[in-house]
């Protein structure tokens, strides 16, 4: 389902459930990341929800909160990004050790050689800028090296607005991966 008309990247609550149908590739990903088979299959066959609260704090530092939930017995993860582009380490039971930064950017400040990042975004997106989650393993801690570098933004996918995650992905082994993530719009929160 696509979002109302006047949603933008500039305040992305709202409940979202990843749509598999229009989305790319993840089962590679998530194997170079380290996660089991059988939680890959639970994540492949289950229903991904996303609870994205986005909101600034007393200082106007930008925050997005996300609680994600699957069906099928997986416990869903929380991610808390603040848009500072500061570094900080998660322990997260699907990915490991991990460290990340987000920040709000303008596409033209991307490297020319992100392409994949900058590309398809609503014209409101470009102009707000989009969202960028840049997250890596904690090698020493988690025993493998992988980054996944995300924008995150509106597009139009088949003539509808909708939510959308540009992922490219380093493996372990330098495997090069994009994906685009395509979500739902269920609702406000």
């Amino acid at each position: 389902m696509a979002v109302p008309a006047d949603f933008t990247i500039l305040d992305i609550t709202g409940k979202f459930t990843m749509n598999k149908s229009l989305s790319g590739d993840t089962d590679t990903i998530l194997y170079l990341q380290g996660v089991s088979w059988i939680k890959r299959k639970a994540i492949q066959y289950g229903t991904i929800t996303l609870f994205i609260k986005h909101y600034k704090d007393e200082d106007s530092v930008e925050h997005v909160d996300i609680d994600q939930t699957i069906t099928g017995g997986l416990a869903g993860t929380r991610e808390e990004r603040i848009l500072t582009w500061a570094e900080r380490s998660h322990e997260d039971h699907l990915f490991g050790a991990v460290v990340g930064k987000s920040r709000r950017v303008q596409v033209s400040e991307l490297p020319v050689e992100e392409a994949f990042l900058t590309k398809d975004w609503t014209t409101d997106t470009v102009e707000h800028g989009v969202i960028q989650s840049y997250v890596n393993s904690d090698t020493p801690k988690s025993g493998t090296t992988w980054i996944a570098n995300q924008t995150w933004g509106m597009e139009k996918v088949n003539d509808e607005r909708r939510y959308c995650r540009h992922v490219k992905f380093t493996g372990p082994k330098g495997e090069d991966i994009e994906s685009r993530l395509v979500y739902d719009y269920l609702g406000p929160l």
